[in-house]
């Protein structure tokens, strides 16, 4: 498994996700990696395969289900893993003068 920078912003989520697919477990942060799986691949994360089917669905009805404002928890998610691969991508391909 890939070694993921703890200090990066939604890092937490992402190793819980990643953790989740390897058991096998379908969880928010599960679905928020499947979501996220082509860019975090090329950013060099191990992500396993196979991944769910329409992860964003998934998410989003696994939330409503949940009794939360699906809407509103679905966007903090998006934002978080956006976060994460933004600060990762800054961090990997940034200029080393």
């Amino acid at each position: 498994m890939t070694t993921i920078p703890d200090d990066l912003p939604g890092a937490d989520l992402i190793e819980a996700g990643l953790a989740d697919l390897c058991a096998g477990e379908i969880t928010p942060s599960a679905l928020l990696v499947a979501i996220g799986a082509p860019r975090l691949r090329a950013l060099g994360i191990d992500v396993p395969s196979p991944l769910p089917e329409a992860p964003e669905h998934a998410l989003y009805l696994l939330l409503a289900s949940r009794g939360e404002d699906a809407h509103s928890a679905f966007n903090a998610y998006r934002r978080r893993l956006v976060s994460f691969q933004r600060a990762l991508e800054r961090r990997r391909f940034a200029p080393s003068w």
